[in-house]
């Protein structure tokens, strides 16, 4: 299976109860993700041409890729997680043997968790002051605290999926980047 056909048909790499939540949150990203990025591009497109062929931008069309580009961001940082694609300086950890990369992963892997559920937490605190404050958005008019909603399911998102990911190192013999991931090189990578 290619690695495209596998993103397609992603399958859980953990069993039972904790595999049906991953494979879950896993098809949510991508229909966040995919939706995010082709009204993105319907907005922007509307607008070029109402602006060239109308000779006036759609007035609101500057919030809603604001709002669509945090959703895409906070969306992806869960995809990046779960697809092993997050930014990796490895020096170290490729130095030892597999028994310490293992054990190295699986702390890595708790204290991202940690960290994820700690913005998880000042997010809403954050989120929670906005609504407070009543700020709406200029064009639109809606509470502005609304678009920032996908940062805190962001987090939530991202690090149950690192949480999986200890517990998948816990309870397997090989060395996991994530869920689904093996620790390794691709063809197309080299190691330094």
């Amino acid at each position: 299976m290619t690695e495209e056909e596998s993103e397609k048909h992603y399958r859980s790499g953990l069993p039972g109860f904790l595999g049906t939540i991953d494979t879950f949150i896993s098809k949510l990203e991508a229909v966040i993700l995919a939706l995010g990025v082709l009204l993105m591009a319907f907005n922007t497109i509307a607008n070029v041409i109402a602006r060239f062929v109308f000779g006036d931008s759609i007035y609101f069309s500057g919030e809603i890729n604001r709002i669509l580009i945090i959703m895409i961001t906070f969306a992806g940082i869960g995809y990046a997680a779960r697809h092993g694609r997050h930014i990796r300086m490895s020096a170290i950890y490729d130095a030892l043997p597999v028994g310490g990369r293992k054990a190295l992963m699986i702390f890595i892997a708790l204290v991202t968790s940690l960290v994820m559920f700690f913005l998880l937490y000042y997010s809403v605190i954050y989120i929670l002051d906005l609504y407070g404050k009543g700020r709406i958005l200029p064009a639109l008019g809606f509470p502005i605290w609304i678009i920032y909603v996908w940062a805190p399911l962001g987090f939530l998102i991202t690090g149950i999926q690192y949480l999986l990911t200890a517990i998948k190192n816990l309870t397997s013999r090989d060395v996991y980047l994530s869920t689904g991931v093996l620790d390794g090189y691709k063809d197309t990578e080299t190691e330094v």
